[in-house]
Formats: C-alpha cells, sequence, structure tokens
C-alpha cells in the first residue's frame, strides 16, 4: 500500500505543474523574451505579442489539460488499487504507464498552441 502511495504521488507530479504553471502563464508570461523560462520556441519567441499570445494559449490549455490528466490519473490509480494485483511490480508499471503517456499529452500539447500562433500570426501565404 505505500508504495500505491507513492505511485499516486509520482502520477500527480506532472498534472499538478501543468495546472500550476497553466495558471501562472494564463495571467503572468514573463515579461521579457528570455532563453531559460517560458514558452520557449521560435514562433512564440518571434516577438514581444507572439510571447504574451504563445503564454496565454498554451497557460490556459495546460490548466485544462492539468485539472483532466490528474482526475484520470487518480481514478486509475484507485481502479487500479481495486482491481488489480497490488504487488509492487504491478503498480510500478502502471503507474510508470501512465506517467509515460502524461509525458506524451504533455509534449502534444504543444502543437494547438503552434497551431494558434501560425493561425493568428503567420501572414506569408
Amino acid at each position: 500500500m505505500g508504495f500505491w502511495i507513492y505511485m499516486l504521488f509520482v502520477a500527480s507530479i506532472i498534472p499538478l505543474l501543468m495546472v500550476g504553471f497553466g495558471a501562472y502563464f494564463r495571467k503572468n508570461a514573463p515579461k521579457e523574451i528570455n532563453p531559460y523560462f517560458g514558452y520557449r520556441t521560435k514562433r512564440s519567441m518571434r516577438n514581444q505579442e507572439t510571447w504574451q499570445y504563445a503564454h496565454k494559449h498554451c497557460g490556459r490549455l495546460w490548466f485544462v489539460i492539468g485539472l483532466i490528466m490528474l482526475l484520470l490519473s487518480y481514478a486509475l490509480m484507485v481502479v487500479m488499487l481495486l482491481t488489480l494485483n497490488r504487488d509492487s511490480t504491478t503498480v510500478g508499471t502502471y503507474g510508470g504507464i501512465i506517467c509515460g503517456i502524461q509525458c506524451v499529452i504533455l509534449i502534444a500539447s504543444c502543437f494547438p498552441t503552434e497551431f494558434a500562433l501560425k493561425k493568428k500570426f503567420d501572414t506569408e501565404k
């Protein structure tokens, strides 16, 4: 049971980070374009307007996706506890799969922001 609680904590890290940074970026994009902190892509760092827009868009997206992932991760971990074998190998394997899926979703969540930036700011036809 102790390892299951640990894996529940681990499975909540990425969603909680997404919710936290999403809430922050929605309202407070970093003031200046910088190579250290923020949503940094070639398109988002083009100018101050794209920088602000990218953070607001990404922040909204991460906040919503993070909440959904957090709820789904908790639900999957509880279902796993109630229905599957509770040994540490099973819990670790399924917890790792959940974390892997979360990483894929985190990376994939950049595409809608890039498409929105392209649609709004790319005038080259």
